[in-house]
C-alpha cells in the first residue's frame, strides 16, 4: 500500500487544467504530426504531467496520458467539481450567449457527457439554463439538452442509448460524440453502467472486473472481443442479442454500426467474450 499512497500523493500534488475545445486530440509525441492516441473532451478536468514548446503532457480521468496543445487547456482550479452540475445528454448541445437560438451562432457545441456548472436557472424561462463556462464566459443551454445526478443506466438503457449513436463517425482515438473508435464507443457504454472501464481494447479483454463467458452463453450488454487471439485484441463490440452486436467499425462503412456475429469477417476475428461482474 505505500507505493499505492505515493502515487496517490503525487497525482494530487499534480496541477490541473479544464479543456477549452469541445475535443481536444491527445497525441503519442508532442506534435499534430504524431498518431491520436486518445480524446478529452469539452470542460473536463486533466493532470498536467509536463509541458513542452506549446504542449501539455496530459492525464485524463481513465488515467490515459498524451500530448496536446497547450492552448486546448486552462490550467488552474478544477472546474464543474461541486455545486450545481449538468451533464449534456444529448448528443450534442450547442450552448449559446442569450437565451435564444435566433439571435447568434452558438459559443460552441458541447459533445455527450460534457459537465457544465449551472448558475441559473430561471423560473420565468425553464427551457434554459445558465452556465458558467471554463473560460468565465456566461453561457446558456437548453434543459431538454442537460439531466442533473444521472443515474447509472440498466443493461437495457444502455442499450438503447447505444443505438442513438447509429451513423455517427469511427475515429481512430475518438472518446466523444463527434466520433467513437471502437474501445472508446465501449468504454462510454460501460460508463453510464458505472463501469469504469479500460480505454483500449486489450486492457478492456484482461479487465478484473469482468469474467468470461461461452459464446453460447451470450447475454445482452455482453462486451465482444475481436483479433488474432485473446492477447491480441484488436477491436471490440457490445452484444445486443439474436447474434447481432454494436461498435465502432472501419470494416465496409466507418460508422457506429450494428453487425453479425455470423459474418465470416467476424465470427474468424472472435477471440473472447466478456462479463461485467
Amino acid at each position: 500500500m505505500p507505493g499505492l499512497a505515493a502515487v496517490a500523493l503525487f497525482a494530487a500534488a499534480l496541477p490541473n487544467a479544464v479543456v477549452l475545445q469541445p475535443v481536444a486530440n491527445m497525441y503519442s509525441r508532442p506534435t499534430q504530426d504524431a498518431d491520436v492516441v486518445s480524446q478529452a473532451i469539452y470542460a473536463s478536468n486533466v493532470l498536467l504531467l509536463d509541458q513542452r514548446e506549446g504542449w501539455a503532457h496530459i492525464r485524463t480521468a481513465d488515467d490515459y496520458t498524451g500530448w496536446t496543445p497547450l492552448a486546448a487547456l486552462r490550467p488552474g482550479p478544477p472546474y464543474a467539481a461541486g455545486g450545481r452540475v449538468a451533464e449534456v445528454t444529448s448528443l450534442f448541445a450547442h450552448i449559446y450567449r442569450e437565451a435564444d437560438v435566433t439571435r447568434h451562432a452558438p459559443i460552441l457545441t458541447a459533445p455527450f457527457e460534457t459537465r457544465l456548472e449551472v448558475v441559473a436557472e430561471p423560473a420565468e424561462n425553464a427551457r434554459w439554463l445558465r452556465v458558467r463556462l471554463p473560460d468565465d464566459r456566461s453561457g446558456w443551454v437548453q434543459t431538454g439538452d442537460l439531466a442533473f445526478d444521472a443515474r447509472p443506466l440498466t443493461i437495457p438503457e444502455m442499450l438503447a442509448l447505444a443505438r442513438r449513436f447509429l451513423g455517427l463517425p469511427y475515429t481512430w482515438g475518438g472518446t466523444s460524440s463527434f466520433g467513437y473508435d471502437c474501445s472508446g464507443f465501449a468504454q462510454m457504454l460501460c460508463r453510464r453502467r458505472g463501469v469504469r472501464l479500460p480505454r483500449d481494447a486489450q486492457p478492456q479483454a484482461d479487465f478484473g472486473g469482468a469474467a468470461p463467458v461461452a459464446k453460447d452463453d451470450l447475454a445482452p450488454g455482453d462486451l465482444l472481443y475481436f483479433g488474432s487471439s485473446d492477447k491480441h485484441i484488436t477491436h471490440t463490440g457490445i452484444y445486443l442479442g439474436e447474434g447481432k452486436f454494436i461498435n465502432a467499425t472501419t470494416w465496409q462503412t466507418p460508422m457506429v454500426r450494428i453487425d453479425d456475429l455470423a459474418d465470416p469477417h467476424w465470427s474468424r476475428l472472435l477471440a473472447a467474450m466478456r462479463r461485467v461482474k
